[in-house]
């Protein structure tokens, strides 16, 4: 037999089988893609890769409505493109949350040396006799700043290391701004003679 005869004889046969390899849904790589996606949502991609995140749902679901049109070749690449994706994202994860942890880290430190200078400068208020309805606000942002802080910690401690940025960045900026108000208030030390 020919090259050329087996080569015809080989093309149908290939061309069958690659059409009958094409002719079911993709379900293993569509179920494959899922749990991907379910993997890095344990992760905590959906908050600390969300882009990627995203595109590997939004590719998920592309996959499943070609496979309603019955496009199978359409949806066994945006299956697979949905895993890797998915994959990315739980890698991702990994490094966007050390960063985070880090930042969360500072912004609790920064917080708490906020709140404690608040603490101090109210002391010295209370010490020269400021009147009290004068320290009635700056009192009740600091009472609010302790419980702030005492959330961000159990935050931090629970891992949820973007709430604990954001909850303490504007706490520390109202702490901030008490402190500015105490100094206005508290009047200056007499100065010693020599």
């Amino acid at each position: 037999m020919s090259s050329a005869r087996r080569l015809a004889i080989a093309l149908p046969v290939l061309a069958s089988l690659i059409g009958a390899a094409c002719g079911d849904p993709p379900d293993k790589e569509m179920q494959q893609a899922q749990g991907a996606i379910d993997a890095a949502r344990a992760a905590g991609a959906d908050q600390y890769a969300h882009e990627e995140f995203a595109a590997a749902e939004l590719a998920l679901k592309k996959a499943q409505e070609a496979v309603a049109q019955r496009d199978y070749r359409l949806a066994l690449n945006h299956a697979l493109d949905s895993r890797e994706r998915a994959q990315n994202a739980a890698k991702e994860t990994g490094d966007n949350k050390a960063v985070a942890r880090g930042d969360a880290d500072r912004a609790l430190s920064d917080v708490m040396a906020a709140l404690n200078d608040a603490h101090t400068k109210l002391k010295a208020a209370e010490t020269t006799r400021v009147p009290s309805r004068t320290l009635a606000e700056p009192r009740q942002t600091i009472a609010d700043g302790d419980t702030a802080v005492q959330k961000a910690r159990a935050l931090f401690k629970d891992g949820d290391y973007l709430a604990v940025i954001d909850m303490a960045r504007p706490v520390a900026a109202r702490l901030r701004e008490t402190q500015h108000t105490l100094d206005k208030v508290v009047p200056p030390a007499p100065r010693r003679r020599r």
